[in-house]
């Protein structure tokens, strides 16, 4: 299950990252590193649209890995998440030798030609490393998450009728949360701990930049402060750097060059979600001046 580090050092997660269009900072450079050379999962915590699915995606392109993606929702069950068996192709065989011997046919159909590969096991069972996601883990149950513990712990899982399968390889794995609850000590213990929130007014302007090369960098600089004022008012909502991104691909496409009050006022439904919040950037934001 040994394979070779991905990375020779945090500014090597630094540059390869970067060359597939995420910007990371010191800290979560540092924590990639570590993750692959610790075989540690990486959780990955903070608001809405900060980067941290973004993280895992770059985390495949810029190693080579195949993405193994689980979303997590409020009732998500093993099923879904780690393997099931097909029941229609299990009740075909046994419609096709109605008089056969139940040992025989309880052996066959919960053999492995039936059984049906969810993202977990997929993970585990794959002959080549793979970054495996688990998203907004925070959104499943608590007794949901003990599911993962054997796969963090050990690479494996137990299946009744087949017995213990470990992986072939070691995969990288990031799960995010939007800390809308608590998660168990169990799982942070399994974990490193990698807090990504918003970006400083300059990291969100370099973004900006590199995400949308035409970007005027005064116009840049204009909307990363305008932006970073916003998330400090009692909005319900605050704007996520994907919507800072939006915005700025309007404002192009609007013809707009310089951010000034009619311009952020005509186009805050863009950065905005909420009517209230829109009225509350209004009222607070210095609109009247350029």
């Amino acid at each position: 299950m040994e394979a070779a580090p991905a990375f020779d050092h945090p500014s090597d997660v630094a540059a390869r990252l970067a060359g597939v269009g995420y910007l990371p900072d010191a800290t979560i450079s540092q924590v990639v590193f570590l993750a692959d050379r610790l075989d540690k999962p990486i959780l990955a915590e903070g608001p809405a649209g900060v980067g941290k699915t973004a993280l895992a995606l770059a985390l495949a392109e810029a190693t080579g890995r195949r993405l193994v993606r689980l979303q997590c929702y409020e009732g998500l069950d093993e099923a879904k998440a780690l393997y099931e068996w097909d029941y229609h192709k299990q009740l075909l065989r046994l419609q096709a030798d109605e008089g056969g011997r139940w040992d025989d046919l309880e052996g066959d159909i919960f053999s492995e030609p039936f059984l049906l590969s969810r993202p977990l096991l997929e993970a585990i069972r794959s002959p080549e490393p793979v970054v495996l996601l688990i998203d907004e883990v925070d959104r499943v149950e608590v007794e949901t998450e003990a599911l993962l513990l054997e796969i963090l712990d050990a690479f494996q899982v137990t299946i009744p009728e087949l017995g213990t399968i470990e992986a072939t390889t070691r995969p990288l794995v990031v799960l995010t949360s939007n800390n809308t609850r608590e998660l168990s000590e169990a799982l942070k213990r399994r974990c490193l701990y990698l807090h990504i929130g918003y970006p400083t007014i300059e990291r969100e302007k370099e973004i900006l930049l590199q995400r949308i090369p035409d970007l005027p960098d005064v116009l840049a600089t204009r909307i990363a402060e305008t932006v970073a004022t916003i998330r400090e008012l009692r909005v319900r909502k605050a704007p996520s750097v994907s919507e800072s991104i939006d915005w700025a691909r309007t404002l192009l496409a609007l013809g707009i060059d310089e951010l000034d009050g009619a311009a952020t006022e005509a186009t805050l439904n863009v950065l905005l979600k909420y009517q209230s919040d829109i009225d509350q950037a209004i009222k607070d934001l210095p609109l009247s001046q350029p």
